[in-house]
């Protein structure tokens, strides 16, 4: 078994806790918890009959023989901090989106985890959606040809009552807005689909809460390839959540993937079309039931037979920075209010900026 320790027991830790604490996960289990607030960790020890701690370095002095990988969940802000931290430890980490706020965060992260020894793992569970995988294989199998605009949609809604939660909600120091918080994975998903960016220029506004960070923005991108993208992602959406959208357009074919968290097939169109195409909106119209908790059953799943069989895993360090980049210039170009070209240095970017 490849056992599992969590560190940060917030609002995400439901998920990586019930997939290891209730056998989801082929060959992995959960074998401690830990958070700053006692309440929190006691909920998840007591519930999945595991030792809980307010104190990592405790949990680890404890219980570190029994433990192969450790997931950070704790605030985006504070990825980075503990990564660093733990890595010494000689155990995988498996870090929570984003992997940092800064691209020098990212770096020391990726430095620390290669002196140990050890993996570090970018959590992008929404590449493991069906509908997803499918786009995918019809990029791989080149259907597209050459691709012509790549579209996200982030239409969420994220209220007043959500930002006063915790004091680090909205905040440029701990958390940055929709770009780097709800909408990152949807951005790591137009990379990946689309190949690399070339430049962005972006424009973004808070328009319905009272937060540092933008809950609203939009974002033009030229790809290395040629081809061109648009991002459209706010929590203002009102009254309830819309859709995480995602549209491909290519010479030979467009495929459209909706749901709340592209999850469902809409449109599955190719020119030259193949015996499954017929199956593929029905059979991918929709994940399992769990919509929002399906990628990181697979994602971890990615994560175990990675570490026993010893093989690259579909997101690792490097490829999670890929994304903090493009969110770090996304941020640069609004500051700016000019075109950013990707391979840069920020400058004037808020995100992870301390007072």
């Amino acid at each position: 078994m490849i056992n599992f320790a969590l560190v940060g027991c917030g609002r995400i830790a439901r998920k990586h806790a019930g997939n290891l604490g209730e056998g989801k996960v082929k060959d992995g289990a959960l074998v401690a918890v830990c958070d700053l607030e006692e309440e929190k960790a006691k909920f998840y020890g007591e519930k999945y009959n595991v030792p809980y701690y307010t104190d990592m370095h405790v949990m680890m002095k404890e219980m570190g023989d029994k433990i192969d990988v450790i997931n950070i969940l704790t605030h985006s802000g504070g990825h980075a901090e503990h990564t660093i931290e733990l890595a010494p430890y000689g155990k995988h980490i498996v870090v929570e989106k984003p992997m940092a706020l800064t691209l020098d965060d990212a770096d020391k992260m990726l430095q620390a985890c290669d002196k140990a020894g050890v993996r570090l793992f970018v959590v992008k569970q929404n590449r493991f959606n069906y509908p997803v995988v499918k786009l995918r294989e019809a990029l791989e199998a080149d259907r597209f040809g050459k691709l012509v605009m790549g579209t996200i949609r982030v239409r969420w809604c994220r209220d007043q009552a959500y930002y006063d939660q915790a004091p680090w909600r909205g905040t440029w120091a701990e958390d940055g807005g929709v770009f780097a918080n709800q909408a990152s994975h949807h951005v790591d998903l137009l990379q990946w689909m689309m190949g690399d960016v070339d430049s962005v220029y972006a424009k973004a506004t808070t328009a319905l809460v009272d937060i540092e960070a933008e809950d609203t923005g939009v974002v033009v991108l030229k790809f290395r390839n040629g081809a061109l993208g648009v991002i459209e992602a706010t929590t203002a959406t009102r009254p309830k959540d819309l859709e995480g959208s995602m549209s491909i357009l290519g010479e030979k074919g467009t495929v459209e993937i909706g749901g709340f968290a592209v999850n469902e097939m809409k449109i599955w169109n190719f020119v030259e079309g193949i015996e499954s195409d017929a199956e593929v909106v029905e059979k991918y119209k929709v994940n399992p039931p769990d919509v929002y908790g399906f990628g990181h059953t697979e994602y971890l799943n990615d994560v175990v037979a990675a570490i026993k069989e010893n093989k690259s895993a579909l997101v690792q360090g490097l490829e999670g920075r890929k994304s903090l980049e493009l969110i770090s210039a996304i941020y640069e170009s609004i500051e700016t209010g000019k075109e950013v070209k990707l391979r840069f240095s920020a400058e004037h970017c808020k995100l992870g900026m301390k007072k």
